[in-house]
């Protein structure tokens, strides 16, 4: 895939893109979980939500360090992010329309 990712100028974007799609939807997983739970009339689904909303929030957590370590995701470093996140939005404006 490396080599169409070249070829429309995204290089490492692609993966940048899929991993903070999924560590939106791991934050997502785990605000729906955290909600349902408060919403939960009996304790046995309370208690598998509670079991999913652990699973959710281990997900997030793998998905922010994986992110951390490559470079995509910079959660102490405000400007650092921006930077990052600026670079990203220039890569995809300029990609060329078909």
């Amino acid at each position: 895939m490396g080599f169409i990712q070249d070829m429309i100028g995204m290089g490492d974007m692609t993966e940048q893109v899929i991993a903070t799609d999924f560590l939106i939807s791991a934050k997502t997983g785990v605000i729906n979980y955290a909600m349902a739970i408060s919403e939960t009339a009996t304790p046995e689904v309370r208690d598998i939500l509670r079991r999913q909303l652990d699973v959710a929030i281990d997900t997030h957590e793998k998905v922010t360090s994986y992110m951390m370590k490559n470079g995509y995701y910079h959660v102490k470093d405000p400007q650092e992010q921006i930077r990052v996140d600026n670079q990203a939005a220039e890569t995809v404006l300029a990609i060329p329309k078909p």
